[in-house]
């Protein structure tokens, strides 16, 4: 199990990411329009500075709805690989069949 901390904080990433989505690519689509002025540009930056780091979709770390590990995960499942396999053995997977030769 991972550290509840780290997991909340990875969930209020997850819902200022949400929130801020729309004012970070509006004022991204102004940064990169090259036939915009140096001033609104500059503008732009200085207010998309001001957005909270934390909602940067980038910042959002992929972790198992489970056990909340934050590495080895299947981004198709949303699971870490242990508990796949826990879950593809007892058959609540569906179409996922262990393989063995």
């Amino acid at each position: 199990m991972a550290k509840i901390s780290s997991v909340e904080r990875n969930k209020k990433r997850e819902k200022l990411a949400k929130r801020f989505a729309a004012k970070r690519a509006r004022l991204k689509a102004v940064i990169m329009d090259r036939e915009t002025g140096p001033e609104e540009r500059f503008e732009a930056a200085l207010k998309l500075a001001e957005v909270p780091r934390n909602s940067a979709k980038n910042r959002v770390r992929l972790r198992c709805e489970i056990t909340g590990r934050p590495r080895g995960n299947y981004r198709k499942f949303k699971v870490c690989r242990n508990k796949l396999r826990e879950l593809g053995n007892l058959g609540q997977i569906p179409g996922l069949v262990k393989s063995s030769w």
